[in-house]
């Protein structure tokens, strides 16, 4: 009934979906298999994408080729640039999305992708042979054989929901749960432990007072997330979300709920994210704070549904209920359905390789919640790594690998695998060193070109990115040599409040004052508007950011260069560190497990001190 797969994917969620697409693109033949046809793609949380750290993730797999940034555009209801304020390294772009629209927008791209194959089924098992992934067995029993596997559970392994007192077996709200996975990696030699994640009620928009809470709108420039799909269709409006707090009366009334929470009851055992907790944990362990704030957030064009962003919670349904309608605009809410934790399996992410394959198992890769991450970014962009290499893997090509100085996607896999997780990891841009660099205006001029180069971006994608690359150099050569009189520009500046200028200047040194930005320039000065008017907005922007933040970019590149003589230095795969009595215990031991690569990579792992480096770098000089 099935041929033999180059890979098959086990889950359709935001990782399974970009592994799919990108081993099918890369011309792998892909079985992607999921427990119901009608989740592929959900939003199990809230209805948006990308956010600070996030969005630039979302915009370096629409660079390389993957479908998040294109489906995120499609199915917007609002964007907004985060953080602009801010200089462009911490710039986010992000959507808020229809969640219906999302999913079938997200399906039909998949069904119209070539050498992708569908199968609704739970898959119960894995078949192993001397040291090497086969294939699956499905709950019917099924046995479907492939060179290569990706996990992409979610948090359906032996997932457990909890609501108050009440605890059920599921994945999400409404589906069962995946098990027979777990017990058979830990029997192959595998690690597992649990985590919990949650979610805030549903709430039907009708019911709420929209003239008590403020209103949030988004930019009037839609960016978008997609360097390729320029000519997609934006909203010709956005929809509104809104702004309200919670007071010490709501946080009373969730109190009354704390002698039957799962969490402070101890039914619940895996750790929570940090920094997305529920509305419990905030008052706990923020009681200084008399109110929180909540985002309340739209699902889509054609839904009264609401999600209430900051209201996560498994407390008892009545206490939720009691609580919410204490909240300004929320005093006659009607629920859709109750907030829940839920909790799962996951296998600590130093078990895998940086391609994302396992140790233990050879072409058995692990991408999403199942590595510990939480997030659908973080899922997407381990997806579309772990299908490449997938892919590469069964073609005896050689693996793909980002490193920190790449992409968010490369600071996330090498946090992951050097450092592990006890609690969700979740990006930030405080999590990258090099975040001048690898900022989210750039992410086509770093990574298209190497994508291209393994067939996954296309022949279209590599012609814009070449059209940029001649703009941008074109541009900056231009504002070099472009003067500009004093009695053209000073009474423009003196409107700002700048200091005039005496004699002609240079375009490119005027755009050096952190006060004046190329776009105003343009708009105030005839001269500049006959000669640039012709440039598109997003090159005059890279031109300018690589202008303003030259200095700086160059000091990020000299610590590159200084970061990459500690990767170059090779550490061999059967390296005895117990040998070294040197070392402190926990730096042998850590070492020992997660087996490094290079000593820059030995110097980022939990646990591994300076000292322990230097004794490293002592001994491989000798």
């Amino acid at each position: 009934m099935f041929p033999e797969y180059d890979v098959i994917v086990v889950g359709a969620g935001h990782a399974g979906c970009e592994a799919a697409a990108a081993a099918a693109n890369m011309g792998s033949k892909v079985l992607l298999v999921t427990m119901n046809m009608q989740t592929i793609a959900q939003m199990s949380c809230n209805p948006a994408m990308g956010g600070i750290g996030k969005g630039q993730i979302v915009r370096e797999i629409d660079a390389m080729g993957g479908y998040s940034g294109i489906v995120s555009d499609k199915s917007m209801i609002q964007f907004r640039m985060l953080n602009k304020s801010k200089g462009p390294a911490m710039w986010s772009p992000r959507t808020q999305n229809d969640r219906m629209v999302f999913a079938t927008t997200w399906r039909e791209m998949l069904e119209q992708t070539p050498n992708l194959d569908f199968w609704q089924d739970m898959v119960k098992g894995l078949i192993v042979s001397r040291g090497t992934i086969e294939g699956i067995v499905t709950g019917m029993g099924q046995e479907i054989r492939a060179k290569a596997v990706v996990l992409t559970n979610g948090t359906f392994l032996n997932g457990v929901i909890h609501v108050g007192e009440k605890q059920f077996g599921g994945g999400r709200m409404g589906e069962k749960g995946a098990t027979g996975i777990t017990e058979q990696l830990v029997e192959h030699g595998f690690e597992s432990d649990r985590l919990k994640t949650g979610t805030p009620p549903r709430i039907d928009g009708r019911s709420l007072d929209y003239s008590k809470m403020e209103i949030q709108d988004g930019d009037e420039e839609i960016v978008g997330f997609s360097y390729a799909d320029v000519n997609r269709i934006q909203p010709k409006e956005q929809r509104h979300c809104w702004i309200t707090y919670t007071s010490e009366q709501v946080h009373d009334m969730l109190r009354t709920g704390f002698d039957k929470s799962p969490m402070y009851q101890g039914r619940i055992q895996g750790s929570g994210p940090r920094y997305c907790p529920s509305i419990e944990d905030k008052i706990n362990r923020f009681a200084d704070k008399d109110r929180h704030q909540l985002f309340v957030e739209p699902e889509g064009w054609n839904t009264v549904e609401i999600y209430v962003n900051g209201f996560s919670t498994s407390l008892p349904e009545e206490v939720q209920y009691n609580a919410l309608r204490l909240v300004p605009g929320f005093e006659n809410c009607k629920f859709f359905r109750p907030g829940y934790a839920i909790e799962y399996d996951y296998f600590p992410p130093t078990q895998l390789q940086f391609t994302l394959e396992t140790k233990l198992i050879k072409n058995l890769f692990f991408a999403g919640q199942i590595n510990g991450t939480t997030g659908y970014e973080e899922a997407a962009c381990q997806g579309l790594i772990a299908g490449i290499n997938a892919h590469q893997n069964v073609q005896g090509k050689d693996p793909f690998v980002l490193k920190r100085n790449d992409a968010y996607i490369g600071v996330l896999i090498d946090d992951l695998i050097n450092k592990g997780t006890d609690e969700p990891y979740r990006m930030f841009t405080s999590r990258a060193e090099f975040r001048t660099l690898m900022r989210q205006d750039n992410a086509d001029l770093r990574l298209t070109e190497i994508s291209y180069g393994m067939g996954l971006a296309s022949e279209e994608r590599m012609q814009r990115l070449n059209q940029k690359k001649e703009a941008v150099t074109g541009l900056k050569k231009l504002l070099a040599e472009l003067p500009v009189e004093p009695a053209e520009i000073n009474t423009f500046l003196e409107n700002k409040g700048i200091s005039t200028i005496k004699e002609r200047q240079k375009v490119q040194k005027l755009l050096l004052r952190p006060d004046i930005t190329l776009e105003e320039m343009i708009l105030a000065l005839p001269s500049l508007q006959e000669k640039l008017g012709g440039f598109k907005k997003e090159d005059l922007e890279q031109v300018e950011i690589q202008i303003k933040y030259d200095t700086y970019i160059e000091k990020e590149k000299e610590m590159v260069q200084k970061m990459s003589a500690m990767e170059d230095l090779k550490i061999p795969d059967n390296f005895n560190y117990e040998k070294l009595q040197a070392l402190s215990t926990e730096a042998r031991q850590k070492l020992t497990r997660i087996r490094p690569h290079t000593l820059g990579q030995a110097s980022r792992i939990s646990g591994v001190n300076p000292s322990d480096v230097q004794i490293l770098l002592v001994y491989m000089g000798r």
